[in-house]
Protein backbone atom coordinates (compact mmCIF):
# COMPACT_ATOMS: atom_id res chain seq x y z
CA UNK A 1 0.00 0.00 0.00
CA UNK A 2 1.41 3.37 -1.08
CA UNK A 3 0.76 6.70 0.62
CA UNK A 4 -0.56 9.03 -2.09
CA UNK A 5 -1.94 12.56 -2.18
CA UNK A 6 -3.85 13.98 -5.10
CA UNK A 7 -3.24 17.72 -5.30
CA UNK A 8 -6.34 19.19 -6.91
CA UNK A 9 -9.96 18.08 -6.60
CA UNK A 10 -11.26 18.59 -10.11
CA UNK A 11 -12.91 15.81 -12.09
CA UNK A 12 -9.65 14.14 -13.14
CA UNK A 13 -8.03 14.39 -9.73
CA UNK A 14 -11.11 12.93 -8.05
CA UNK A 15 -11.40 10.10 -10.59
CA UNK A 16 -7.75 9.15 -10.05
CA UNK A 17 -8.08 9.41 -6.27
CA UNK A 18 -11.00 7.00 -6.38
CA UNK A 19 -9.11 4.63 -8.67
CA UNK A 20 -6.03 4.63 -6.42
CA UNK A 21 -8.12 4.11 -3.28
CA UNK A 22 -9.85 1.22 -5.03
CA UNK A 23 -6.41 -0.24 -5.74
CA UNK A 24 -5.85 -0.38 -1.99
CA UNK A 25 -3.68 2.70 -1.49
CA UNK A 26 -3.83 5.27 1.32
CA UNK A 27 -5.19 8.32 -0.53
CA UNK A 28 -5.57 11.96 0.52
CA UNK A 29 -7.15 14.66 -1.66
CA UNK A 30 -6.12 18.31 -1.29
CA UNK A 31 -8.05 21.35 -2.48
CA UNK A 32 -7.42 25.02 -1.79
CA UNK A 33 -11.19 25.53 -1.47
CA UNK A 34 -12.66 24.62 1.93
CA UNK A 35 -16.20 24.51 0.52
CA UNK A 36 -15.09 21.84 -1.94
CA UNK A 37 -13.43 19.75 0.77
CA UNK A 38 -16.51 20.07 3.00
CA UNK A 39 -18.72 18.87 0.13
CA UNK A 40 -16.47 15.87 -0.55
CA UNK A 41 -16.33 14.88 3.11
CA UNK A 42 -20.10 15.20 3.51
CA UNK A 43 -21.25 13.54 0.30
CA UNK A 44 -18.35 11.25 -0.72
CA UNK A 45 -19.06 12.60 -4.21
CA UNK A 46 -18.03 15.64 -6.24
CA UNK A 47 -21.49 16.97 -6.98
CA UNK A 48 -20.24 19.60 -9.44
CA UNK A 49 -17.33 17.98 -11.30
CA UNK A 50 -18.06 14.24 -11.18
CA UNK A 51 -21.71 13.75 -10.22
CA UNK A 52 -22.97 10.21 -9.79
CA UNK A 53 -19.57 8.74 -8.91
CA UNK A 54 -19.55 7.63 -5.27
CA UNK A 55 -16.06 7.90 -3.78
CA UNK A 56 -14.24 5.31 -1.71
CA UNK A 57 -14.93 5.83 1.99
CA UNK A 58 -11.22 5.48 2.78
CA UNK A 59 -10.24 8.71 0.97
CA UNK A 60 -9.19 11.56 3.26
CA UNK A 61 -9.61 15.25 2.42
CA UNK A 62 -7.65 18.33 3.47
CA UNK A 63 -6.92 21.99 2.72
CA UNK A 64 -3.53 21.71 4.47
CA UNK A 65 -0.92 21.50 1.68
CA UNK A 66 1.93 20.65 4.05
CA UNK A 67 -0.05 17.73 5.47
CA UNK A 68 -0.92 16.58 1.95
CA UNK A 69 2.72 16.59 0.80
CA UNK A 70 4.67 15.31 3.77
CA UNK A 71 5.43 11.61 4.24
CA UNK A 72 3.83 10.64 0.94
CA UNK A 73 5.30 8.16 -1.53
CA UNK A 74 3.58 9.75 -4.55
CA UNK A 75 2.02 13.15 -5.18
CA UNK A 76 -0.41 13.33 -8.11
CA UNK A 77 -0.53 16.94 -9.31
CA UNK A 78 -3.98 17.47 -10.83
CA UNK A 79 -4.56 21.24 -10.78
CA UNK A 80 -5.42 23.07 -14.03
CA UNK A 81 -2.34 23.96 -16.08
CA UNK A 82 -2.61 27.69 -15.33
CA UNK A 83 -2.13 26.90 -11.62
CA UNK A 84 0.73 24.41 -12.04
CA UNK A 85 3.48 26.93 -11.31
CA UNK A 86 1.85 28.60 -8.31
CA UNK A 87 0.84 25.28 -6.76
CA UNK A 88 4.30 23.79 -7.33
CA UNK A 89 5.88 26.85 -5.75
CA UNK A 90 3.67 26.40 -2.67
CA UNK A 91 4.49 22.68 -2.48
CA UNK A 92 8.26 23.13 -2.77
CA UNK A 93 9.12 23.62 0.95
CA UNK A 94 7.46 20.30 1.81
CA UNK A 95 9.04 18.06 -0.86
CA UNK A 96 11.87 15.69 0.03
CA UNK A 97 14.71 14.72 -2.30
CA UNK A 98 13.54 12.25 -4.92
CA UNK A 99 9.87 12.43 -3.93
CA UNK A 100 7.74 11.38 -6.89
CA UNK A 101 5.36 13.94 -8.41
CA UNK A 102 3.11 12.70 -11.21
CA UNK A 103 1.67 15.53 -13.27
CA UNK A 104 -1.68 14.65 -14.87
CA UNK A 105 -2.68 18.08 -16.24
CA UNK A 106 -2.09 19.07 -19.88
CA UNK A 107 -0.75 22.36 -21.17
CA UNK A 108 2.17 24.63 -22.08
CA UNK A 109 2.93 27.85 -20.20
CA UNK A 110 2.25 30.82 -22.45
CA UNK A 111 5.01 33.21 -21.39
CA UNK A 112 7.86 30.69 -20.97
CA UNK A 113 6.76 27.98 -23.47
CA UNK A 114 7.66 25.36 -20.86
CA UNK A 115 5.80 22.07 -20.50
CA UNK A 116 4.18 21.42 -17.14
CA UNK A 117 6.83 18.92 -16.01
CA UNK A 118 9.50 21.51 -16.84
CA UNK A 119 7.65 24.07 -14.71
CA UNK A 120 7.40 21.63 -11.79
CA UNK A 121 11.11 20.78 -12.10
CA UNK A 122 11.97 24.47 -12.15
CA UNK A 123 9.94 25.13 -8.98
CA UNK A 124 10.83 21.84 -7.20
CA UNK A 125 14.27 20.79 -8.53
CA UNK A 126 14.70 18.02 -5.93
CA UNK A 127 11.54 16.15 -7.03
CA UNK A 128 11.34 13.14 -9.34
CA UNK A 129 8.84 14.51 -11.86
CA UNK A 130 6.81 12.11 -14.01
CA UNK A 131 3.68 12.38 -16.14
CA UNK A 132 0.54 10.35 -16.80
CA UNK A 133 -1.52 11.00 -19.92
CA UNK A 134 -3.67 9.42 -22.60
CA UNK A 135 -7.27 9.17 -23.83
CA UNK A 136 -8.93 9.18 -20.41
CA UNK A 137 -12.10 11.11 -19.69
CA UNK A 138 -12.63 11.41 -15.95
CA UNK A 139 -16.32 10.57 -16.35
CA UNK A 140 -15.45 7.13 -17.77
CA UNK A 141 -12.60 6.37 -15.38
CA UNK A 142 -14.89 7.29 -12.50
CA UNK A 143 -17.40 4.69 -13.74
CA UNK A 144 -14.73 2.02 -14.12
CA UNK A 145 -14.89 1.85 -17.92
CA UNK A 146 -11.86 0.41 -19.78
CA UNK A 147 -9.14 3.04 -20.23
CA UNK A 148 -5.51 2.96 -21.36
CA UNK A 149 -2.87 5.59 -20.53
CA UNK A 150 0.89 6.07 -20.52
CA UNK A 151 3.15 6.98 -17.62
CA UNK A 152 6.32 8.84 -18.56
CA UNK A 153 9.49 8.90 -16.48
CA UNK A 154 13.19 9.50 -16.95
CA UNK A 155 14.00 6.10 -15.46
CA UNK A 156 12.44 2.71 -16.08
CA UNK A 157 12.29 1.71 -12.41
CA UNK A 158 10.07 4.66 -11.47
CA UNK A 159 7.88 4.17 -14.56
CA UNK A 160 7.26 0.53 -13.69
CA UNK A 161 6.59 1.41 -10.03
CA UNK A 162 3.91 3.88 -11.12
CA UNK A 163 2.56 1.38 -13.63
CA UNK A 164 2.04 -1.09 -10.78
CA UNK A 165 0.48 1.60 -8.57
CA UNK A 166 -2.15 2.82 -11.04
CA UNK A 167 -2.94 -0.28 -13.10
CA UNK A 168 -5.98 -2.48 -12.49
CA UNK A 169 -8.59 -4.49 -14.39
CA UNK A 170 -10.08 -1.45 -16.16
CA UNK A 171 -7.14 0.98 -16.15
CA UNK A 172 -4.22 -0.26 -18.25
CA UNK A 173 -0.94 1.66 -17.99
CA UNK A 174 1.94 1.60 -20.48
CA UNK A 175 5.39 3.09 -19.80
CA UNK A 176 7.53 5.48 -21.82
CA UNK A 177 10.70 7.53 -21.46
CA UNK A 178 9.44 10.25 -23.85
CA UNK A 179 8.08 12.75 -21.30
CA UNK A 180 8.33 15.64 -23.77
CA UNK A 181 6.38 13.86 -26.51
CA UNK A 182 3.71 12.73 -24.06
CA UNK A 183 3.20 16.27 -22.75
CA UNK A 184 3.16 17.95 -26.16
CA UNK A 185 0.59 15.51 -27.48
CA UNK A 186 -1.62 16.14 -24.46
CA UNK A 187 -1.33 19.92 -24.59
CA UNK A 188 -1.64 20.54 -28.31
CA UNK A 189 -4.53 18.13 -28.93
CA UNK A 190 -6.71 20.46 -26.86
CA UNK A 191 -6.22 23.22 -29.44
CA UNK A 192 -7.10 20.88 -32.30
CA UNK A 193 -10.15 19.72 -30.33
CA UNK A 194 -11.34 23.33 -30.21
CA UNK A 195 -11.09 23.36 -34.02
CA UNK A 196 -13.06 20.10 -34.22
CA UNK A 197 -15.74 21.54 -31.98
CA UNK A 198 -15.90 24.75 -34.01
CA UNK A 199 -16.43 22.62 -37.14
CA UNK A 200 -19.29 20.83 -35.39
CA UNK A 201 -20.79 24.14 -34.34
CA UNK A 202 -20.66 25.32 -37.95
CA UNK A 203 -22.52 22.20 -39.04
CA UNK A 204 -19.63 20.57 -40.91
CA UNK A 205 -19.73 16.79 -41.28
CA UNK A 206 -17.64 13.74 -40.52
CA UNK A 207 -15.34 14.36 -43.48
CA UNK A 208 -14.21 17.66 -41.97
CA UNK A 209 -13.77 16.07 -38.53
CA UNK A 210 -11.57 13.31 -39.98
CA UNK A 211 -9.48 15.89 -41.83
CA UNK A 212 -8.99 17.99 -38.70
CA UNK A 213 -7.91 14.96 -36.67
CA UNK A 214 -5.43 13.64 -39.23
CA UNK A 215 -4.00 16.99 -40.27
CA UNK A 216 -4.04 18.04 -36.62
CA UNK A 217 -1.85 15.13 -35.50
CA UNK A 218 0.44 15.96 -38.41
CA UNK A 219 0.90 19.47 -36.99
CA UNK A 220 1.42 18.17 -33.46
CA UNK A 221 3.97 15.59 -34.60
CA UNK A 222 5.91 18.08 -36.77
CA UNK A 223 6.32 20.45 -33.84
CA UNK A 224 6.93 17.70 -31.30
CA UNK A 225 9.66 16.04 -33.35
CA UNK A 226 11.33 19.42 -33.98
CA UNK A 227 11.41 19.91 -30.20
CA UNK A 228 12.90 16.48 -29.53
CA UNK A 229 9.86 14.24 -29.05
CA UNK A 230 9.69 10.77 -30.59
CA UNK A 231 7.60 10.02 -33.69
CA UNK A 232 6.23 6.81 -32.13
CA UNK A 233 4.76 8.78 -29.22
CA UNK A 234 2.57 10.85 -31.53
CA UNK A 235 1.31 7.65 -33.20
CA UNK A 236 0.35 6.22 -29.82
CA UNK A 237 -2.09 6.71 -26.95
CA UNK A 238 -0.86 10.16 -25.89
CA UNK A 239 -0.78 11.42 -29.48
CA UNK A 240 -3.42 10.25 -31.95
CA UNK A 241 -5.28 8.33 -29.22
CA UNK A 242 -5.82 11.36 -27.01
CA UNK A 243 -6.62 13.53 -30.04
CA UNK A 244 -9.35 11.15 -31.28
CA UNK A 245 -11.15 10.96 -27.94
CA UNK A 246 -10.93 14.71 -27.37
CA UNK A 247 -12.23 15.59 -30.83
CA UNK A 248 -15.02 13.01 -30.87
CA UNK A 249 -16.51 12.95 -27.37
CA UNK A 250 -19.02 15.24 -25.70
CA UNK A 251 -17.13 14.58 -22.46
CA UNK A 252 -14.43 16.84 -23.95
CA UNK A 253 -14.70 20.35 -22.54
CA UNK A 254 -12.50 21.62 -25.39
CA UNK A 255 -14.82 20.18 -28.04
CA UNK A 256 -17.91 21.49 -26.21
CA UNK A 257 -16.38 24.96 -26.00
CA UNK A 258 -15.50 24.79 -29.70
CA UNK A 259 -19.07 23.89 -30.61
CA UNK A 260 -20.32 26.97 -28.76
CA UNK A 261 -17.73 29.18 -30.49
CA UNK A 262 -18.76 27.75 -33.86
CA UNK A 263 -22.35 28.66 -32.99
CA UNK A 264 -21.33 32.29 -32.44
CA UNK A 265 -20.33 32.62 -28.78
CA UNK A 266 -17.09 34.26 -27.70
CA UNK A 267 -14.34 32.20 -26.09
CA UNK A 268 -15.22 33.65 -22.68
CA UNK A 269 -18.92 32.93 -23.13
CA UNK A 270 -18.09 29.37 -24.18
CA UNK A 271 -15.86 28.77 -21.16
CA UNK A 272 -18.48 30.21 -18.83
CA UNK A 273 -21.10 27.86 -20.25
CA UNK A 274 -18.85 24.78 -20.09
CA UNK A 275 -18.11 25.64 -16.42
CA UNK A 276 -14.70 23.95 -16.50
CA UNK A 277 -11.20 25.09 -17.42
CA UNK A 278 -10.84 24.83 -21.21
CA UNK A 279 -7.13 24.08 -21.48
CA UNK A 280 -7.02 24.53 -25.26
CA UNK A 281 -7.69 28.25 -24.94
CA UNK A 282 -4.64 28.64 -22.69
CA UNK A 283 -2.43 26.37 -24.82
CA UNK A 284 -3.30 28.03 -28.15
CA UNK A 285 -1.06 31.08 -27.71
CA UNK A 286 1.77 28.94 -26.35
CA UNK A 287 1.49 26.66 -29.38
CA UNK A 288 1.98 29.64 -31.70
CA UNK A 289 4.97 30.72 -29.65
CA UNK A 290 6.50 27.28 -30.13
CA UNK A 291 5.61 27.39 -33.83
CA UNK A 292 7.65 30.57 -34.24
CA UNK A 293 10.50 29.40 -32.00
CA UNK A 294 11.00 26.14 -33.91
CA UNK A 295 9.90 27.48 -37.33
CA UNK A 296 7.17 24.86 -37.76
CA UNK A 297 4.01 25.63 -39.73
CA UNK A 298 0.79 24.95 -37.76
CA UNK A 299 -2.07 26.16 -39.99
CA UNK A 300 -4.99 24.70 -38.00
CA UNK A 301 -3.65 25.93 -34.67
CA UNK A 302 -2.89 29.34 -36.21
CA UNK A 303 -6.50 29.71 -37.37
CA UNK A 304 -7.82 28.72 -33.94
CA UNK A 305 -5.71 31.53 -32.47
CA UNK A 306 -7.24 34.00 -34.92
CA UNK A 307 -10.74 32.97 -33.84
CA UNK A 308 -9.90 33.16 -30.14
CA UNK A 309 -7.80 36.32 -30.04
CA UNK A 310 -8.39 38.27 -33.27
CA UNK A 311 -12.18 37.84 -33.55
CA UNK A 312 -11.95 36.12 -36.92
CA UNK A 313 -15.37 34.69 -37.87
CA UNK A 314 -15.24 30.86 -37.59
CA UNK A 315 -16.92 30.42 -40.98
CA UNK A 316 -14.01 32.24 -42.64
CA UNK A 317 -11.49 29.83 -41.14
CA UNK A 318 -12.81 26.83 -43.07
CA UNK A 319 -12.41 28.70 -46.34
CA UNK A 320 -8.87 29.78 -45.43
CA UNK A 321 -7.77 26.25 -44.58
CA UNK A 322 -9.40 24.72 -47.67
CA UNK A 323 -7.85 27.31 -50.00
CA UNK A 324 -4.27 27.12 -48.77
CA UNK A 325 -1.61 26.52 -51.41
CA UNK A 326 -1.63 23.06 -52.99
CA UNK A 327 0.95 20.58 -51.66
CA UNK A 328 1.81 16.89 -51.22
CA UNK A 329 0.27 15.17 -48.22
CA UNK A 330 3.64 13.81 -47.04
CA UNK A 331 6.82 15.77 -47.72
CA UNK A 332 9.78 13.50 -48.42
CA UNK A 333 8.03 10.62 -50.20
CA UNK A 334 9.63 10.43 -53.64
CA UNK A 335 7.64 10.19 -56.89
CA UNK A 336 8.46 7.23 -59.11
CA UNK A 337 8.28 9.38 -62.24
Amino acid sequence: MERISVIGAGSWGIALANLLAGNGHDVTVWSIMKDEIDMLELNHEHLDKLPGVKLNDSIKYTTDLEKACKEKDILVLAVPSVYTRSTSHSMAPFITDGQIIVNVAKGVEENTLLTLSEIITEEIPNANVCVLSGPSHAEEVGRGLPTTVVVGSKDQKTAEYLQDTFMNDFFRVYTSSDILGIELGGALKNVVALAAGIADGLGYGDNAKAALITRGISEIARLGIAMGGQFETFCGLTGIGDLIVTCASMHSRNRRAGILIGQGKSAKEAMDEVKMVVEGVYSAKAAMGLSKKYNVDLPIIAEVNKILFENKPPKDVGRCLMNREKKDEHVGIEWET
